[in-house]
């Protein structure tokens, strides 16, 4: 069964920036895409970029574009998440998945990593 672990996360003053990883295991290409969402209190889970394991090219959500950039390594399997001019309103755990399908639906991904936790704050 394929398995996601997250790490990266921190607190980071705005401004600063972050780079997530996620390492995957256990059948990681039997999913062809993996997708970064994230989670505020009180609010739904939120798409925020996704990438094609054949092709590496990412999609992301029009409010991290230009700010975040993802990118895979099929060697490691592992995806990244660098996330540069971090803002308050980015402050969330944010969550590593693996599925196939609409790369921006939550329900297209089967297998969630435990999260990890960013906070942007002064």
């Amino acid at each position: 069964q394929v398995q996601l672990v997250e790490s990266g996360g921190g607190l980071v003053q705005p401004g600063g920036s972050l780079r997530l990883s996620c390492v995957a295991s256990g059948g990681t290409f039997s999913r062809s895409i993996m997708g970064w969402f994230r989670q505020a209190p009180g609010k739904q889970r939120a798409f925020v970029a996704a990438i094609n394991w054949s092709t590496g090219i990412a999609d992301y959500r029009d409010f991290v574009r230009d700010r975040f950039t993802m990118s895979s390594d099929t060697a490691k399997t592992t995806v990244y998440l660098q996330m540069n001019s971090l803002k308050p309103e980015d402050t969330a755990v944010y969550f590593c998945a693996a599925g196939a399908g609409d790369h921006r639906d939550s329900r297209a991904y089967d297998v969630w990593g435990q999260g990890t936790q960013v906070t942007v704050s002064s």
